[in-house]
């Protein structure tokens, strides 16, 4: 009897020593495994991502007269929703997806990526200029990240294209109890309805997918592994477990 109490006794303490204890194929990135995901391969997310209302564009015309350059590239136009930034002018697509350009007047730009915005607005500038050039590209890159990473929120994407890891960098990297192999992406599609799915950021495969990359806009959830929910892991020390030692200890002692 005496020995089935002091199982009793032990096998909870074992039970809390294994769960606190987190394996180390969960913190780890970029491992060498067998890929449950067909991923698909991808270079330049620029050219998949479609405009979408409230993106902004940084738009910038080139010729060879300075003044005819600088007409259309200040404020004489009637683009209503423009600042000065850097040199560059940035215009919002409106609800309608329609830009107000300087003299052009409104581009629509439904269902453009970046390329195709670019011929629009070229197309749009002929009438008025021989020869051009003309710089189109994001200007308003942003993503969210919540959940267990060590600065939740809104951040800048630090340049056009960025990878899952570097928005979790930006983020401060993940708090010990985040779950990589479950990484929920919530992307905003062009048509209004959002594409949700699941990265495993410690399979190595990842690199160079679709998968890899995060778009303007997105939202990245990092949920908790099972250990913060048990209370336990990151905070559960040796002391704690060394009281707990002495407790069943004492236990044992006094059930003799």
């Amino acid at each position: 009897m005496k020995r089935l109490k002091g199982k009793i006794i032990w096998l909870p303490l074992l039970l809390i020593l294994a769960v606190s204890c987190i394996p180390q194929k969960e913190l780890l990135y970029l491992q060498e495994k067998e890929s449950i995901v067909e991923y698909e391969a991808v270079t330049e997310i620029t050219g998949k991502y479609t405009l979408q209302p409230n993106d902004y564009l940084f738009i910038q015309v080139s010729t060879f007269d300075p003044k005819l350059s600088e007409f259309f590239n200040t404020t004489q136009g009637t683009g209503v929703n423009q600042s000065t930034q850097n040199n560059l002018f940035m215009y919002m697509v409106d609800d309608d997806m329609n830009i107000d350009f300087p003299y052009a007047g409104k581009i629509n730009l439904k269902g453009c990526n970046l390329e195709l915005a670019k011929e629009k607005i070229k197309a749009d500038l002929k009438p008025y200029l021989k020869e051009f050039n003309l710089i189109v590209r994001l200007g308003s890159n942003s993503f969210t990240i919540l959940g267990e990473v060590s600065s939740p929120g809104q951040h800048k994407m630090s340049k056009d294209q960025i990878t899952i890891y570097e928005a979790i960098g930006i983020a401060g990297d993940l708090t010990a109890y985040g779950k990589k192999k479950d990484v929920k992406i919530v992307r905003p599609q062009a048509d209004g309805t959002y594409k949700t799915f699941m990265v495993d950021i410690t399979d190595h495969k990842i690199i160079g997918s679709d998968m890899y990359f995060i778009y303007p806009n997105d939202l990245i959830y990092v949920r908790p592994i099972r250990a913060k929910q048990l209370g336990i892991g990151e905070s559960f020390s040796l002391g704690i477990f060394s009281s707990l030692l002495a407790l069943a200890l004492t236990i044992v002692t006094l059930t003799r």
